[in-house]
């Protein structure tokens, strides 16, 4: 039952459409009492459903060139590169979506986007406690700092991180933040 709510629910955002509780029953075929059994809210769903797919990144090696590895990550990420135009859009709706309602945001926060920060937070730590990057950076600010690079080309812009001049833009603009948080 729980695949049937995400995919009745995915496939509502995909399309664009409201995404109210009705609509995920009418869509999933399971009873109003099946869906609050297993989500407390219809924002907890929703929250599940924009994560359907997105795993957790690994923790990044402690040698090695940090700045190529972050670089790596970024355009590594299949949400930042895939060719295919849907894993674009998707990340749109998730963005729309959340913009949208303050406990959807909240949520989706609290319990999926916090939990991927992790690896690169803890390497831009391990980073400082080697003398690497100064020593008063704030990893969660370092972190907001450079997935913001990528975040302002797409919502701001309006650009698709799979054209080459915004993944250079994107490029040079990291290398900017890096040279601020070298010690």
């Amino acid at each position: 039952m729980d695949e049937r709510l995400r995919t009745a629910t995915l496939a509502l955002i995909d399309a664009e459409e409201e995404v109210t509780v009705s609509k995920v029953l009418a869509e999933s075929g399971v009873s109003r009492a099946g869906l609050y059994r297993r989500w407390p809210s219809l924002a907890t769903l929703i929250a599940a459903a924009l994560d359907t797919g997105r795993v957790m990144p690994p923790d990044l090696p402690e040698t090695g060139n940090l700045r190529e590895l972050v670089v790596e990550s970024m355009f590594g990420d299949p949400i930042l590169t895939a060719s295919d135009r849907a894993v674009e859009a998707r990340m749109r709706q998730r963005i729309r979506l959340v913009m949208a309602d303050r406990e959807l945001q909240r949520t989706y926060w609290e319990g999926h986007v916090s939990r991927r920060r992790v690896p690169l937070e803890r390497a831009l730590a391990a980073a400082v406690a080697r003398g690497e990057l100064r020593t008063d950076l704030d990893p969660a600010a370092a972190f907001d700092a450079i997935a913001g690079v990528a975040y302002y080309q797409i919502v701001v812009r309006g650009e698709s991180l799979r054209e080459p001049e915004v993944q250079e833009r994107v490029r040079t603009a990291l290398e900017l933040v890096w040279r601020g948080m070298l010690a």
